[in-house]
């Protein structure tokens, strides 16, 4: 990279830093993730300035910030219940789906399935 690009470089960043940051950070869950994303945004236009001339540096940076945010949200899977419903202890795995969706009214499911929904109201408290 010639010293003229990373002076044009730097100016950009400061010139846009701080509103492209706010642009992120509105549109991700937390501050992490929106600093990766202009860290991304930053990488890519390092890469990109020497190859092709950008004519609108604004609208680039904006809609290449915009598509970071979109992929981040496509990498994110969201977590399933199914996964959330096994423990593993010292036993052995634990299925607490088997459990709920149990017909069987012993002594020893409704005690686990109380177990089970009074764990989860002190989670969700």
């Amino acid at each position: 990279m010639s010293s003229p690009s990373r002076k044009n470089i730097s100016s950009v960043i400061s010139q846009f830093g701080k509103r492209l940051f706010g642009f992120i950070r509105q549109r991700v869950n937390n501050e992490a993730d929106a600093e990766d994303i202009l860290q991304d945004v930053w990488y890519q236009l390092t890469a990109t300035v020497d190859a092709e001339p950008i004519e609108q540096v604004s609208s680039w940076l904006f809609k290449v910030a915009r598509n970071k945010i979109i992929d981040n949200y496509r990498k994110k899977k969201p977590d399933l219940m199914e996964d959330e419903l096994t423990f593993e202890s010292e036993d052995g795995e634990i299925n607490f789906r088997e459990i709920l969706m149990d017909k069987n009214n012993n002594p020893e499911t409704e005690y686990l399935r109380n177990l089970f929904w009074v764990t989860m109201d002190k989670a969700l408290d």
